[in-house]
């Protein structure tokens, strides 16, 4: 099973790339926010309950995929150093059974990110559109540094289409 795992600030262009990648290589695509939205449908962002679920409902996709053999695509925005317990967890599962993950981090320029951010096709999944609100958020959580643990294949996102840093992963990865 191999995993891989696109992270970067809100507008960097997560989802954008990771579709145009599931396209590429066959591999399912489970985005954040299909956890972020279900959970959030009954408990508030912030509590423990929210918390606790989302790490929970995460780690156990990626442990049937892992057992299944299911190639996954999983977009995150990463905080550093606070979210590096979380993703070492998510991420277990699929390396006790000798699956692969494959971290990508994307950046893009600021002023492009945060134009990226009002953009109207993050409304569908209730993203962060506020500039202000991101600019706030990455004020108070380090959004930009790699995870720590494992190497990450840095895309900057900035000029650069979807498709191609979709193709630049894949070939990196060998995941074709």
């Amino acid at each position: 099973m191999r995993l891989v795992f696109i992270y970067g600030p809100p507008g960097v262009g997560k989802l954008t790339v990771a579709r145009e990648l599931a396209a590429l290589t066959g591999f399912k695509l489970f985005h954040n926010h299909l956890t972020v939205d279900l959970v959030g449908a009954v408990f508030s962002r912030g509590t423990p309950s929210f918390g606790r679920l989302i790490h929970r409902f995460r780690r156990d996709m990626f442990a049937e995929a892992a057992q299944e053999g299911v190639d996954l695509i999983f977009t995150y925005v990463y905080a550093h150093p606070a979210d590096e317990p979380d993703v070492r967890g998510m991420i277990e599962p699929v390396l006790a059974v000798g699956g692969h993950v494959h971290f990508v981090q994307l950046t893009c320029a600021p002023d492009v990110l945060l134009q990226r951010v009002a953009a109207e096709s993050r409304r569908a999944f209730r993203k962060l559109t506020d500039p202000e609100n991101v600019r706030s958020l990455m004020d108070r959580h380090d959004l930009l540094s790699p995870v720590p643990f494992s190497e990450s294949f840095c895309i900057d996102t900035t000029d650069l289409a979807p498709s191609a840093a979709a193709a630049q992963i894949a070939a990196d990865y060998h995941v074709l």
